[in-house]
């Protein structure tokens, strides 16, 4: 059992940190402000080729591993980008999965060299206002006429859509009461976003106000037939498939916002003196600090255990549920201890733990809950009754 990152891993790491080091915490703190989606450091981890880390390399990616993927996404947010800089990314690293897995050779040239390239955006539309994480419930309907799908529906906190020329859409082909099995009848498309027929809502949120999260009012998108991936019906499995590697991504960038934090906390601790004395010589102040320390490594460890196993072909769900909770968890009790660290300037936007702080909820709430995670591993694991 070898813990140690390789050095074509840690030359990755660096160099992604080489990137990010142009966009100091003013930068994300002026994002933070104004809006305005991360357009330099998105063109920038494109040009230099890691927007395709895990995409084949026959379509211009790197063909690497979650580990790899993983890595890269926790240097972005530990940098200071937080999940404005890593949700900026984020959809190209998982949200193309179906696409790579179960896309023909057609649709896998004419769709991931653009996204790869940085050419074009997209964004996952799945969650839908009444059906939430219950995702056999979904509402939207596309009706097949002729060669082509005609939909109506809506979804919800749909990030990117704002600046996606393209988007990933769950609809319900078959009526739920035809079907054998809630989770059949579903099926899955990768097509244009057609603003003359999606109204893009943007919802206001707490934080991350640079990557946009909206509501989506589809009515009557036509949708060719060869924008399906796989076959009429699947799309609900093929979906499950880009599952764990999400939890692990999020679960990699939520240790790397909770770095970010302990880094900026331990550097103020050390630089800010009461009584004659810096304030870190205090047991008071060093204790949570040092639990936070060791609440991120642990959760790491899982994280790097979940994407390993990802890349071996082993079974992951479990490893990957776990590492989403614990990195949600540890990440947010480290900004929130980085604020009370700093006290009344934790409190202060220019000292930007705060910023941390906000940012640091998206985890633990998305892509899906704390308490189902741990309803997984309670029936999943330890074999108890299913309770939902």
């Amino acid at each position: 059992m070898d813990f140690a990152f390789t050095p074509d891993q840690l030359a990755l790491r660096d160099a992604v940190s080489r990137i990010c080091a142009r966009y100091p915490d003013e930068y994300w703190l002026e994002r933070d402000r104004e809006g305005g989606f991360p357009e330099p450091l998105h063109a920038d981890l494109a040009r230099d080729g890691w927007l395709g880390i895990a995409m084949p390399p026959e379509h211009g990616g790197a063909g690497l591993g979650m580990t790899e993927a993983a890595l890269m996404m926790q240097t972005i947010a530990a940098s200071g980008a937080g999940f404005t800089g890593a949700s900026a990314v984020h959809m190209n690293i998982f949200g193309l999965n179906p696409v790579v897995v179960f896309g023909n050779d057609e649709q896998r040239a004419r769709w991931l060299p653009p996204l790869i390239a940085g050419r074009q955006k997209a964004c996952f539309a799945v969650t839908e206002p009444d059906a939430g994480l219950d995702t056999t419930k979904l509402g939207t309907r596309a009706v097949r006429q002729g060669d082509e799908y005609v939909v109506h529906g809506r979804k919800i906190w749909i990030s990117t859509a704002q600046v996606a020329d393209k988007m990933l859409l769950l609809a319900r082909t078959t009526p739920l009461s035809e079907v054998a099995k809630p989770t059949q009848g579903l099926s899955l498309f990768y097509t244009d976003l057609d603003r003359g027929k999606v109204e893009v809502r943007e919802i206001e949120k707490m934080g991350r106000k640079a990557v946009d999260s909206n509501m989506l009012f589809i009515d009557g998108l036509r949708i060719p037939l060869a924008d399906r991936i796989g076959e009429e019906g699947r799309g609900f499995e093929y979906i499950l498939h880009g599952l764990n590697p999400e939890r692990i991504l999020i679960a990699a960038e939520a240790v790397g916002i909770g770095r970010a934090a302990l880094e900026r906390a331990v550097r103020y601790a050390g630089e800010r003196h009461v009584f004659g004395r810096p304030i870190g010589q205090n047991q008071g102040i060093q204790h949570p600090l040092a639990q936070a320390w060791m609440q991120l490594e642990a959760a790491d460890l899982m994280v790097f255990k979940a994407a390993s196993l990802y890349d071996a072909g082993e079974p992951c769900g479990p490893s990957a549920n776990a590492a989403k909770y614990l990195a949600a968890e540890a990440g947010y009790n480290a900004c929130q201890t980085a604020v009370m660290t700093l006290g009344g300037m934790g409190y202060a936007k220019e000292y930007h733990v705060e910023r941390l702080l906000r940012e640091s909820f998206i985890p633990r709430i998305a892509p899906v809950s704390p308490q189902l995670i741990m309803c997984f591993i309670a029936e999943k694991v330890l074999g108890l009754p299913k309770s939902y």
